[in-house]
């Protein structure tokens, strides 16, 4: 298992090197075992791993969901080299070892163990490592559109992202937006002569700078939040911008329409174009996922309780695949090894101990739930 985490990590699969090597890694692990792993390439080196544990089908399959994807390593200067997938001071180091490569690799030890000890399983074992959570995830909608439909009905799912081993029943969407304000370029030596799109944008993020999206708080998660994270405007110096773009992080709350947001944003636009008539703003949406939240009171969420013996599910505010699969109106938890904090950070690791515990936790779920 360790081995296999470590190779997951000197397999980079950014969005600019895509999955195929780190989904090889993750297929041959089940070479010899009597389990259907397969790759599925698309868009050149981009992959998901499909691996299924056939059963005598007498109770509903269980589906594990992951993201073989991981952010690039940043160019903040790290204390290691990022894929080497060292092993030390009983740590795994690099990136992707716990975001999410940890709960990758532990699921595939806990299914390979209950291979090789001949469980028999009266339901399937489904388990998809997939591209592009970090960016579009467009391995999850392939998945669902390839792969879903020819599987047995499913009783659950589980995503092993690292939580600290808390249940994660809910968390926000995601809806990313850019704004761009509408200029005329000039000669920066007559500034008359022109419309500075960039003094425009300050106008706006002036505006926006104590906006709240008006929707009632999620009782436990809280209001949805938003920050405008990056700015981009301007060509030279000696010349007045005729454009200048935005971009902002809101994250919704469980049935927040996302159509909602943006009409408020655009009243703010509205607003400031009454009140100057040179003022010009265009919404552009570059990324838009739903929130996810199951249901705590379902049979499946209480057992899962149970067998991992921890506290009451807890919400979160970043982002899985799991919004993708809401619409399946199937319980699921996400539930791993690792800590959130050190995610998308320079010197990422994962202590050992909290993988071969996590391998332990999912052997516990599948028999309990397929046996």
């Amino acid at each position: 298992m360790i081995n296999l985490l470590k190779n997951l990590i000197k397999a980079p699969s950014t969005a600019e090197t895509g999955e195929h090597e780190a989904c090889k890694v993750l297929a041959n692990y089940f070479d010899n075992l009597s389990a259907d792993a397969t790759v599925d390439n698309f868009d050149g080196d981009r992959a998901n791993c499909n691996i299924h544990v056939k059963s005598t089908g007498e109770k509903s399959a269980l589906l594990f969901v992951a993201h073989i994807d991981v952010v690039p390593p940043g160019d903040q200067q790290w204390d290691f080299e990022p894929f080497a997938g060292i092993e030390q001071d009983g740590k795994i180091l690099g990136r992707g070892s716990t975001d999410m490569k940890a709960g990758i690799a532990a699921t595939a030890a806990a299914i390979s163990e209950i291979i090789e000890e001949g469980i028999e399983l009266k339901g399937d074992i489904i388990f998809t490592a997939s591209a592009g959570e970090e960016t579009d995830s467009c391995g999850i909608y392939r998945f669902l559109e390839n792969d879903y439909d020819s599987l047995p009905e499913i009783g659950g799912i589980v995503i092993p992202e690292p939580t600290n081993f808390d249940i994660v029943t809910a968390h926000r969407g995601i809806l990313w937006l850019n704004i761009t304000t509408k200029g005329k370029t000039a000669h920066g030596s007559m500034p008359q002569e022109g419309i500075n799109a960039v003094l425009h944008m300050a106008t706006l993020i002036n505006a926006l700078k104590d906006f709240k999206v008006d929707y009632p708080p999620h009782p436990i998660m809280g209001p949805c939040t938003m920050s405008i994270n990056q700015v981009h405007g301007g060509k030279a110096t000696n010349v007045i911008p005729d454009n200048c773009t935005i971009n902002i992080d809101i994250r919704p709350i469980p049935d927040q329409p996302h159509e909602g947001i943006i009409a408020q944003i655009q009243a703010v636009i509205d607003k400031l174009a009454a009140a100057d008539k040179d003022f010009k703003a265009e919404i552009e949406i570059e990324r838009s996922v739903g929130a996810m939240e199951s249901d705590n009171d379902s049979e499946f969420i209480k057992d899962f309780s149970k067998i991992t013996t921890t506290a009451a599910p807890i919400t979160v505010g970043y982002t899985t695949d799991g919004s993708q699969l809401t619409h399946l109106n199937i319980p699921m938890t996400i539930f791993g090894p690792g800590q959130t904090s050190v995610c998308h950070k320079p010197n990422e690791s994962v202590e050992i101990k909290e993988v071969q515990k996590a391998k332990e936790y999912y052997k516990k779920i599948i028999k309990h739930y397929l046996t």
